[in-house]
């Protein structure tokens, strides 16, 4: 396929660019806003999260038995581009133990089947040359969701593309998910900007963990919802608040266990002061264990990703979000 081609197959980018030497970049966010990530760290720390390929998938329906595609990595790590068939994973392909570029091939069981293919959560894919060796319907999705958070959103400590919790999630909820989490981000206001024919059908939210010892973490949250509120008027959102930090426990420091927990409370006040917006409550979402998470005790493990997830799912059923 044409790189015009593979773009009906492709789910999770806002636009696409082609690189010098012809492979596709599904990109999550407007040039205005990288280029505001890129002018408030002066180590672009946020302007190179910002083109991760978290969440992007390639999606169809098809009998083939086969499919591979011409793939590029920029970034390493122990990140996987993973193969899910009718919402089983079956595949792996871990970034640190291929070649840096080359072709990858997926070998499919018979029948018809749904194949999902998740490109690396926490570095950026390239692909070109998408080769199906039978006929493919490429799968469409009606709910648009617009899906913004910290590391953990942008999925970070699974190393496992199809174990981040958003992921994980969305096998079951199936929505055009656009994630726009960003390692270290925090709420503020000035990401929140007019996207160009998009218009999301829901909002979910999952920040606060790295701003929660900020002496200005209230206001900015507060001026993050009255920006929303603005942007995006009675869209339904679902505020998360933060997943428990093992190392702001009282067992380790219950000062900042205190700030933590305080802000924790002040999110669902300041979210849940507008009618659209639901709080689900975080700590009820991922268990308060070390082995749910990697050593930091803050980002999810593979493990920690997939009680995240189903945990999630019930809940956004149970309220009917």
């Amino acid at each position: 396929m044409t790189n015009e081609e593979i773009k009906p197959y492709y789910h999770g980018a806002y636009r696409f660019e082609e690189t010098e030497d012809g492979y596709l970049w599904g990109i999550q966010h407007t040039v205005e806003q990288l280029e505001y990530l890129k002018a408030i760290r002066a180590d672009n720390f946020f302007y190179t999260r910002g083109f991760f390929s978290n969440a992007k998938t390639l999606e169809f329906v098809t009998e083939a038995t086969e499919v591979s595609f011409d793939y590029k990595f920029r970034g390493g790590g122990r990140e996987t581009v993973d193969l899910a068939i009718d919402g089983i994973v079956y595949e792996s392909n871990r970034v640190n133990e291929i070649e840096e570029s080359g072709k990858m091939t997926f070998k499919l069981k018979e029948g018809k089947k749904k194949v999902v293919i998740y490109l690396t959560a926490d570095n950026v894919t390239y692909i070109k040359n998408l080769e199906i060796n039978a006929p493919a319907e490429p799968v469409v999705k009606k709910t648009k969701v617009l899906w913004m958070g910290d590391s953990i959103t942008q999925g970070y400590g699974t190393f496992k593309s199809s174990e981040t919790y958003v992921s994980v999630a969305n096998r079951a909820l199936d929505y055009e998910v656009l994630n726009q989490g960003i390692g270290g981000y925090y709420y503020d206001k000035n990401i929140l900007t007019e996207m160009p024919g998009y218009k999301p059908d829901k909002i979910i939210i999952a920040h606060g963990t790295n701003q929660c010892l900020s002496e200005t973490r209230e206001k900015d949250t507060e001026e993050y919802y009255e920006r929303l509120a603005e942007l995006y008027p009675n869209i339904p959102v679902l505020t998360l608040t933060p997943v428990w930090r093992g190392k702001f426990s009282n067992e380790f420091d219950a000062a900042k266990s205190a700030q933590f927990l305080d802000f924790c409370g002040k999110i669902k006040e300041i979210a849940g002061k507008y009618p659209n917006v639901t709080v689900i409550d975080g700590f009820t979402l991922l268990h308060h264990d070390k082995e749910y998470f990697m050593p930091d005790w803050l980002h999810p493990n593979a493990l920690g990703g997939e009680v995240y997830g189903r945990n999630l799912v019930e809940q956004i059923r149970k309220i009917g979000f």
